[in-house]
């Protein structure tokens, strides 16, 4: 049965805004972050008391990872206890709740992609505020779907950064600067609209659980930029391959973490296209953005 009335917390992000395309048609109340904080327990409730949504879907999250190691306080107010307190109001009023998760609650030591049953493992402060939020939804009952994604990017700006990695390096590529990036590090590309429609179809079927949603295959951050400039007509522009530990970054990072789906066919959900292609649907994307903008 398709959910008529969306309530989305934090719908101003990559997801969120693919999500609120996905959803168009339905009745979706969508407040900015201006207006709701998810920390806020009794603005969350009243949100559920005012729009009494079919789902509601937090997108919000404290997704800074090395901010989250010098702040771990702060990473568990938003990613585990505010989603707790959410999961909580949303069973109390016959709501389904939604919310994300990240490839960072494993460890990246098992040499296969991680299916949705692998035990989590998480080696950051981020992850582990990631593992807690999907264990305290977990306990408000059946109705809930707690999504996991790896390395989000699309056409609209993080809410932290104000833009994606992808944009930035084909910005710097756009102007013959050199790029550095990471070739041992090996994730799941996620592309916010192909997520946000396999999430539609998780609710509008009533698929409850954890669930894996990624885009298929898996490559390194050097890969998947070497392909972007690439199929973007950049290939020219510099490009250095250096390691995660030649960095100096103290944050200890999963270093295989891709994502495998056992749910979605069970669910009789598509599965995501490759990432290559989820590239040039970006790529396409982008373009028509920039051009609309010099109009």
């Amino acid at each position: 049965m398709s959910a008529a009335r969306i309530a989305i917390v934090g719908a101003w992000g990559q997801i969120g805004t693919a999500l609120r395309a996905a959803f168009a048609g339905r009745e979706i109340f969508a407040p900015p972050h201006a207006e709701l904080r998810f920390e806020d327990a009794a603005a969350v409730a009243r949100l559920l008391d005012d729009t009494r949504p079919d789902v509601l879907i937090n997108c919000a999250a404290f997704h800074n990872v090395d901010r989250c190691e010098r702040e771990p306080e702060a990473a568990f107010a938003v990613n585990a206890l505010a989603v707790d307190r959410a999961a909580q109001a949303c069973a109390a009023r016959g709501v389904a709740f939604a919310t994300f998760s990240t490839d960072y609650v494993f460890d990246g030591t098992l040499r296969r992609p991680y299916r949705e049953d692998d035990a989590a493992g998480p080696l950051t402060a981020y992850g582990a505020s990631k593992a807690a939020g999907e264990f305290l939804t977990r306990r408000h009952g059946a109705r809930h779907y707690v999504v996991r994604t790896s390395a989000v990017f699309g056409t609209t700006g993080t809410s932290s950064k104000g833009y994606t990695l992808i944009d930035k390096v084909l910005a710097q590529a756009e102007r013959n600067e050199l790029t550095r990036m990471v070739a041992d590090v090996t994730f799941s590309p996620s592309y916010a609209p192909h997520v946000a429609r396999a999430v539609k179809d998780l609710i509008d079927t009533e698929s409850f659980g954890t669930h894996h949603v990624t885009n298929a295959g898996a490559c390194t951050w050097f890969e998947f930029v070497r392909t972007a400039l690439a199929k973007a007509g950049l290939g020219h522009a510099p490009l250095e391959r250096v390691t995660y530990a030649s960095l100096g970054n103290p944050t200890q990072r999963p270093m295989y973490s891709p994502l495998e789906s056992t749910t979605l066919a069970r669910a009789g959900i598509a599965p995501l296209p490759d990432w290559h292609a989820a590239l040039d649907e970006f790529l396409a994307a982008r373009a028509a953005r920039l051009e609309n903008a010099r109009i």
